[in-house]
């Protein structure tokens, strides 16, 4: 198995491969794991794919949750790896802190991660703990060191994103606002200043759906 081989294993069922590291003592990495690789959506594809699946089709709670082990769990059987997820805690595995050690993946201005492709749209639908040690290829810089401007600073209505942290409380009431339909239907308008989440491909109706999801579960 090689990382280009994965990349491409990951991309047959609508995920890409975020990034990899080689886990160490300080990690709390699963036992055994050699490289531990992040996965996300793979878009525009996977919400057409997921849309159809027949976990959205069923109306049980968590379809993407449920998507995602289906899909994730089959891929780690053909490759003799272990699927670990960021949802099913508590206790929940240390996903953010995975992320910013692949070196594609790093803290924004505003706090929220940003990946060098996805942008302030990253997000994760697990990862696969391999039992090998793979080739990885090199880290690329943030993205939000040669963006000169950093548009996603100014970018929320209600400056809700602060260095002292996020006013989850403000962010929803603004959504409760007819103006906050323009973040609840097209998503977080933050997350769509960054230049490169504008070149990601990702959906407004998947960010609709995630908004929707956010504004229930902050209540």
């Amino acid at each position: 198995m090689t990382y280009a081989a994965l990349e491409d294993a990951a991309r047959t069922r609508h995920l890409s491969v975020l990034g990899a590291f080689h886990p160490n003592e300080k990690d709390t990495a699963p036992e055994g794991c050699k490289t531990l690789v992040m996965l996300g959506p793979d878009e525009p594809r996977f919400w057409p794919a997921f849309t159809q699946s027949p976990e959205c089709a069923d109306g049980k709670p968590d379809p993407i949750d449920r998507w995602s082990t289906r899909v994730i769990s089959a891929l780690a059987a053909e490759i003799g790896a272990k699927p670990v997820f960021p949802f099913g805690g508590p206790p929940f595995l240390p996903f953010f802190t995975w992320a910013t050690r692949t070196g594609r993946i790093h803290a924004s201005p505003i706090n929220f991660l940003v990946h060098d492709t996805a942008g302030l749209f990253v997000s994760f639908r697990g990862a696969l703990a391999l039992p090998e040690r793979l080739a990885l290829p090199p880290f690329p810089d943030s993205p939000c060191e040669t963006c000169p401007d950093q548009p996603c600073r100014a970018a929320c209505p209600v400056s809700a994103l602060t260095p002292e942290g996020y006013d989850v409380a403000g962010c929803k009431a603004y959504l409760d606002t007819p103006p906050g339909a323009d973040c609840m239907d097209h998503g977080c308008a933050a997350r769509r200043a960054c230049p490169v989440s504008q070149s990601f491909g990702r959906l407004p109706v998947q960010s609709a759906y995630h908004m929707a999801h956010f504004h229930r579960s902050a209540r």
